[in-house]
């Protein structure tokens, strides 16, 4: 049975749909279409498992079809590979009314997102996330960019798909270590936002773990849905949206000091929340019995709880190339208890570091 959500942005506004089989249901994809043309950005790895299968149901309805394959990882999400789909799309002399289909997880769709936003300034493009994290997360929401060598996302746009497409079968696929990535960004809905959902995740991780189909589909409708109310309240993120970045400071300095691509985006994030967590426990804001929590529901998951230790002028450095800095400070998401986070830069500086020298 398909669920579906919508992201309410006005005229901008878009359906998240949710279900098994959904990738050949192109019913759901052909109203979205400004002509029958599309070009499907994918990689090497998704390609073999979803690409034919995408390309010829959309053949089958009369829509012409552009591959475009790209290199698989983090380390990928650059310049050199944005270049690549924009060569494709140039070299088939792509116009306005071609949709970009973006088909794989989060780097695939933040460079097709990105490439959408800015070929002949702006095409239509379409989600269609492969893997736990982007289907909870970077799908959802218009935030596309690519990497640099001095800080994680911090090249791109805000630039909204015309629709999100979460086929759940595409999980049947993922490594394990990709689907506790991805439960990571589910685990942190119910932190900063939705503490009854975290008491669902506490009783039911080993069934999402074991994807468990019902409990899969909920898991994601929740998280979409979560996302979703914040989006449409604050899509430039100025504000609340913000608090979704929970963990991701400490994460991204992770990422880059160990090399795009070795820590999993949502293993970062992981570890930098429980570095969150810590921090908040310094200044008074988290019990011990809350931080056991966190603990043993990242441990079910099978998620990192240590960070690399970096050094704390390290991580600092790293930490000030942020896209939340503000007036040189940095601010951070932090834990007032499970469903309660705030943004701030009013912290002791002292306590951070003891954090950042566990």
């Amino acid at each position: 049975m398909m669920q579906t959500l919508n992201v309410a942005l006005g005229n901008r506004a878009y359906p998240i749909h949710i279900g098994s089989g959904l990738l050949s249901q192109v019913n759901l994809i052909l109203p979205h279409l400004k002509r029958k043309n599309v070009a499907i950005v994918t990689n090497v790895t998704v390609a073999p498992l979803y690409l034919a299968q995408l390309s010829q149901a959309l053949k089958d309805a009369g829509v012409s079809v552009l591959e475009i394959i790209l290199p698989d990882g983090e380390a990928h999400k650059n310049t050199e590979t944005l270049n690549l789909i924009y060569d494709g799309l140039l070299k088939n002399r792509c116009e306005r009314s071609t949709t970009l289909i973006a088909l794989g997880g989060g780097v695939i769709g933040d460079l097709t997102g990105f490439a959408a936003a800015t070929y002949l300034r702006g095409v239509p493009f379409i989600q269609i996330p492969t893997t736990l994290l982007s289907q909870v997360d970077s799908s959802v929401g218009g935030k596309t960019g690519i990497n640099h060598p001095l800080g994680k996302n911090m090249i791109g746009a805000f630039y909204q798909p015309q629709l999100v497409l979460a086929d759940i079968d595409t999980l049947q696929t993922l490594p394990p270590r990709e689907l506790s990535a991805g439960v990571a960004e589910v685990i942190k809905y119910g932190l900063i936002r939705d503490a009854d959902f975290f008491d669902w995740l506490e009783v039911n991780m080993s069934k999402l773990m074991a994807l468990d189909n019902a409990v899969i589909s909920y898991a994601i409708y929740r998280s979409c849905q979560n996302k979703a109310e914040v989006v449409a309240a604050d899509e430039h993120e100025t504000g609340e949206r913000a608090l979704l970045n929970l963990g991701h400071t400490f994460g991204h300095a992770i990422e880059n000091a160990m090399g795009y691509g070795v820590w999993l985006h949502g293993e970062a994030v992981a570890a930098g929340t429980m570095l969150a967590a810590d921090l908040s426990q310094r200044l008074g804001w988290l019990t011990s019995e809350q931080i056991s929590r966190i603990h043993a529901i990242f441990t079910a998951a099978k998620l990192p709880l240590i960070s690399p230790n970096l050094g704390v002028e390290k991580y600092l450095n790293l930490m000030a190339n942020d896209k939340k800095v503000e007036d040189g400070k940095i601010r951070l998401v932090l834990q007032q208890g499970i469903g309660k986070a705030v943004i701030t830069s009013d912290y002791d500086a002292g306590k951070l570091k003891e954090t950042l020298s566990l």
